[in-house]
């Protein structure tokens, strides 16, 4: 199994790093614009190889897409990562024509991959490659969901006192401060609802950390966070080479799930060999489906930029 990821920064490397840690593919490639960057990327984490037990080969490559050829899985972090201060939205004007470039270049060699958009605006970015290529529904993914998610849970865990592990909760809707619905009324300690151990006023303060989990990393570290991303990036990658059927909570582009038609916003998907093998609708409540409707129309306000 082959997987290639363009961009060779900080969430690219750690996309690398963490698929080529759980061993699942033979062969990462790391590509990126900046020449012997991606070279010097992978040549480091195959230094690890010995010291953490992988036989993933890494290699590294400076814009020849010809080296992708054949790529089950190709996975998008290029374009510019958030600065304090920064809303997602406001990369599209660059980050867009990378996106659309990069999909197109990664398509020539790999016709039959599946691809995960990283890059932000992430739901936009996503549906920008939906609209550039022919690739089916399916094999075109955006990351946000699962990374959000994981701040969700992470933020659960802080407020219960618990470990992460007894902890499961979802967040939908679009990848944007405002437009992420953490699902605190669906989320559980081992089967039991949260609303259990934590008052209102606390899960509501949960449901507000959560939505602002990139923007307090962008301040504290200067730009966009990256072990995370490239976790949440392996974990799916993982699942779809794996066909393990994992439900992630990913951008999928909706032609009446939801109610919603030609736009792509997060919802629970199980992900398997094919990419997107079904869309999970759950029954939201009116307050839900009130903030769905809000996501929704942020969205679609960005993409109509493009």
């Amino acid at each position: 199994m082959k997987v290639t990821v363009v961009g060779a920064g900080a969430v690219g490397a750690s996309c690398a790093e963490y698929i080529a840690i759980k061993n699942f593919a033979s062969e990462v490639v790391l590509l990126d614009i900046k020449e012997g960057y991606a070279e010097g990327k992978a040549m480091d984490l195959m230094q690890t190889a010995s010291l953490n037990g992988f036989g993933t080969k890494i290699t590294g490559i400076t814009n020849d897409y010809s080296k992708t050829a054949n790529s089950d899985v190709c996975v998008i972090t290029s374009g510019i990562p958030r600065k304090p201060g920064m809303t997602r939205e406001e990369l599209i004007g660059i980050n867009a024509g990378i996106v659309k470039s990069v999909s197109s270049s990664l398509i020539e060699f790999s016709p039959k991959t599946i691809i995960i958009v990283v890059s932000n605006p992430m739901d936009t970015m996503t549906y920008l490659v939906h609209k550039s290529t022919k690739l089916p529904k399916n094999k075109i993914i955006g990351m946000g969901g699962a990374l959000d998610s994981a701040r969700f849970k992470y933020r659960l865990a802080e407020a219960l006192g618990g470990p992460i592990s007894d902890v499961d909760g979802m967040v939908i809707g679009g990848h944007s401060d405002t437009g992420m619905i953490p699902l605190t009324r669906l989320a559980t300690r081992n089967g039991v609802p949260v609303s259990e151990f934590l008052s209102e006023e606390r899960l509501n303060q949960v449901l507000e950390d959560t939505k602002v989990g990139g923007a307090t990393l962008t301040k504290l570290l200067g730009t966009s966070a990256w072990y995370a991303p490239g976790a949440a990036v392996s974990g799916m990658v993982q699942a779809i080479l794996c066909d393990t059927k994992k439900v992630f909570p990913v951008s999928a582009l909706l032609e009446g799930e939801y109610g919603y038609n030609d736009i792509c916003l997060g919802v629970p998907v199980v992900l398997g060999k094919n990419g997107i093998e079904e869309i999970i609708n759950i029954n939201l409540n009116d307050a839900e489906k009130a903030t769905f409707e809000e996501s929704a129309k942020g969205v679609k306000a960005v993409n109509d930029l493009l």
